[in-house]
């Protein structure tokens, strides 16, 4: 099994993609290896990682945990029915917690080959690899295509995370992990919703994330990931 749903964002510091499927020590160490990667950065929450656990004995590579509850700040991901809804959601999270943002992306910033990714490497991931696109100057469209671009990649990895999570939770109903469900797709629109809700509550992502705690010398180094 591997990494899914892996992307380079424009200058190649940031990779973005799926938690680790199925690797073992061994494959942990290939792959960190085969992609340079310096700092992982984990945001799924402590019961997810319980899931699908990574398997660093690479001591040289550094894991960051800085979870977010997909919950947080949400009526019920239940309510998740438009892509509309979608794109709210990631509103709520860069509204309640900008510290997790700029976290999610010092290490880059500070010139580190980084890997970041949640579940799936769209939503908590998409939101955080939306920002660090719009930082460095990236065309709206292109922050939308590269959102989208997950698409391709969702049915594998549903099957393949459906079949993780009824291993450890064999109670987890049947329709948990389908692919009509519109959490778990990656519609343009949801981004789309995300990129002007957010300009017109916080402006541009620089200032965004400067206010949240980046400094200049990070933002710079962010500009050149």
């Amino acid at each position: 099994m591997a990494v899914l749903n892996l992307r380079s964002l424009p200058g190649g510091r940031i990779l973005r993609g799926s938690q680790p499927f199925g690797m073992d020590t061994v494959a942990t160490a290939a792959f960190l290896e085969l992609h340079g990667i310096q700092t992982v950065v984990d945001l799924r929450s402590g019961y997810e990682r319980t899931i699908v656990p990574w398997q660093l004995t690479n001591g040289a590579v550094e894991l960051v945990e800085n979870p977010l509850d997909p919950r947080i700040a949400s009526a019920g991901l239940e309510s998740i029915h438009t892509a509309e809804d979608l794109g709210e959601l990631y509103v709520g999270w860069v509204r309640a917690r900008p510290d997790w943002v700029t976290e999610s992306l010092r290490p880059a910033a500070q010139g580190k080959r980084t890997l970041i990714h949640c579940s799936l490497g769209k939503d908590r991931t998409g939101v955080v690899s939306a920002l660090a696109l719009l930082a460095t100057g990236t065309d709206p469209a292109a922050v939308v295509a590269d959102y989208s671009a997950s698409t391709a990649a969702l049915p594998a990895m549903l099957e393949t995370m459906a079949a993780a999570w009824r291993l450890a939770v064999p109670e987890i109903p049947e329709d948990a992990f389908s692919p009509s469900l519109m959490l778990l797709q990656s519609p343009e629109a949801a981004m789309e919703y995300f990129l002007g809700v957010f300009s017109h509550e916080f402006g541009s992502a620089a200032d965004y994330l400067h206010d949240a705690g980046l400094t200049g010398a990070e933002l710079d180094g962010l500009r050149r990931s």
